[in-house]
């Protein structure tokens, strides 16, 4: 270990994040498992990285970062988690699949270009005595990994974001899709929520808002999920998406 644990207190917070993105992981996988839906299995591979990337943080909080545990957070959270949700997004709102396909192929050339470049980077391992290392000081001799967080996933947050409003205002005024809409919107709230909290906890390194906006956003997006989905009132809708296409 590089440095001492910071204390469970601020730990649970990552813990609580990999915990709910396991479980909403699993739950959208059982769903692909079932219905072929790739958005599904997307979204499910996007949910792991969530999953790991916030294990990884908790392991850094309350034992001390390595810097393994670092590329893996930064890798699975900061470059390809929003990407993946935007994946899963373009297979969901598109009509037709091969645009989806294209774009996942893309993303994982991507993919594989990120992992080698944060496998390969080197690390300045004095910031990760802090209890939450900035990616542009630990990644202060070689800059590309900690760029490609801007280039990965500012972009696929907007597009994210602008796809679920857009999917939500096409459901606008249809009462039995009401339930639908309210879920899409907690949907986009709930990644605005980690988007926000985690930068601004990061900017003005205000640790407690960053690991506390991890657990609270993708618990806010599991919640809209199930309502979306109808999971909510303990049925399934048949034939339709969790996030309805119009």
């Amino acid at each position: 270990m590089l440095a001492e644990g910071h204390g469970f207190g601020l730990a649970v917070f990552p813990l609580g994040a990999a915990i709910i993105a396991t479980v909403f992981g699993a739950l959208l996988l059982r769903r692909f498992a079932a219905r072929r839906r790739p958005y599904e299995g997307v979204w499910a591979v996007a949910l792991f990285m969530y999953a790991v990337a916030s294990a990884a943080a908790f392991l850094g909080v309350a034992n001390g970062w390595s810097t393994a545990e670092f590329r893996l957070y930064w890798l699975f959270g900061a470059i390809l988690n929003v990407p993946y949700l935007f994946a899963g997004e373009v297979y969901l709102l598109g009509k037709r699949k091969a645009v989806g396909h294209a774009f996942l192929a893309l993303l994982l050339v991507g993919s594989a270009l990120a992992t080698w470049l944060v496998a390969d980077a080197s690390l300045d391992v004095k910031p990760l005595a802090g209890s939450l290392p900035l990616g542009k000081e630990v990644f202060a001799h070689d800059k590309v990994p900690y760029h490609l967080a801007q280039y990965y996933s500012l972009p696929a947050y907007f597009l994210l974001l602008f796809g679920l409003v857009w999917s939500a205002w096409q459901m606008k005024g249809k009462r039995a899709l009401r339930a639908r809409t309210a879920g899409t919107f907690g949907i986009a709230v709930g990644a605005t929520i980690v988007a926000i909290g985690s930068g601004i906890g990061a900017a003005y390194h205000v640790v407690p808002l960053f690991f506390v906006s991890l657990a609270a956003g993708v618990a806010v997006m599991f919640w809209g999920f199930l309502v979306a989905s109808g999971a909510r009132r303990g049925r399934v809708v048949r034939g339709r998406t969790s996030i309805p296409s119009p």
